[in-house]
């Protein structure tokens, strides 16, 4: 077999490869490159509730009382803090609390992980660690390997020493334009 034979051979194995986790990558890409306009990890619902005021005035006691009017169990609770003397925040798992203490007004902002797209950014940006430092390499390597092996699959005027070259240069100058671009505004 010529060169060119095992080339398109392993471009072609590789790619069908990286299928799956080029999904993974582009479709949680897509999704953190817009998180100034939404949050993709979480889905965010508020909720307004009233409860007694308090009549406590030591913070212990304004904590333990509002956990009572809300149903809460102490355990629950990750922490609480006081913004300052008429709000008291009780953060939990999936809950942030926001208690207005002279009106009993209750701000409750619930996150809920989005599903599917929540497990596929923590893979994207390597929340595991460990292993999938080393998965996320390889696919990296196979990746620059798809590259260079796709520059030779086709021969002529359409492979990479007739128009070839000129589209690989344009893929390599627009990152480099849009950095000189981006430096000098």
């Amino acid at each position: 077999m010529n060169w060119r034979l095992w080339n398109n051979v392993l471009h072609r194995d590789v790619g069908y490869l990286l299928v799956g986790m080029t999904l993974v990558y582009s479709i949680s890409g897509i999704a953190v490159n817009h998180r100034a306009d939404w949050n993709p990890n979480y889905q965010r619902e508020k909720q307004f509730l009233r409860i007694e005021p308090t009549s406590k005035h030591m913070s212990d006691e304004i904590l333990a009382e509002a956990l009572a009017k809300l149903g809460i169990q102490k355990r629950e609770v990750r922490n609480s803090f006081r913004p300052d003397a008429e709000t008291l925040q009780i953060f939990l798992e999936e809950k942030t609390y926001a208690i207005d203490l002279p009106t009993g007004n209750v701000l409750v902002d619930v996150v809920h992980p989005r599903p599917v797209l929540f497990e596929l950014n923590q893979l994207h940006l390597n929340a595991p660690k460990g292993v999938w430092t080393f998965v996320s390499d390889f696919f990296a390597l196979c990746l620059i390997l798809i590259a260079i092996t796709g520059m030779f699959v086709l021969r002529g005027r359409n492979g990479i020493l007739g128009r070839g070259i000129w589209f690989v240069a344009a893929g390599i100058l627009l990152p480099v334009a849009y950095w000189i671009y981006y430096v000098s505004t």
